[in-house]
């Protein structure tokens, strides 16, 4: 039996080719991981208040009075975030200060960027 071309090599120029080949297992896992944080308001809501929080941070008894929910699954919210490196705390005495990760961030702004 003759050897066949591959499906792309019998291209007759109406697509062109993929620029590039997409993100790998590893990788999608961990996006996934992020995504699904994000995929829950109060979490989405969580990270917007602490992004946009002066001076970078923010103490987690500023975070609990938006929400009507009880300190443990604010925590718990906070947990999620973190896990998915989102965010990194300190705690400071009685409280526990938050931040966002700036370098996460960007590795999701340079995943949702079109390439070009």
């Amino acid at each position: 039996m003759p050897n066949q071309p591959s499906p792309s090599a019998t291209r007759t120029g109406c697509c062109p080719p993929p620029l590039i080949d997409g993100v790998d297992a590893e990788a999608a896992s961990d996006l996934a991981t992020v995504f699904k944080a994000l995929g829950d308001p109060i979490r989405l809501r969580l990270l917007s208040m602490i992004a946009a929080h002066a001076g970078g941070e923010v103490c987690v008894c500023d975070l609990t009075a938006p929400f009507d929910l009880s300190g443990p699954t604010i925590s718990h919210h906070l947990k999620v975030l973190r896990k998915a490196g989102l965010i990194d705390c300190q705690r400071r005495g009685t409280w526990v200060y938050y931040w966002v990760i700036p370098s996460r961030l960007r590795q999701l702004s340079a995943f949702l960027e079109p390439p070009g």
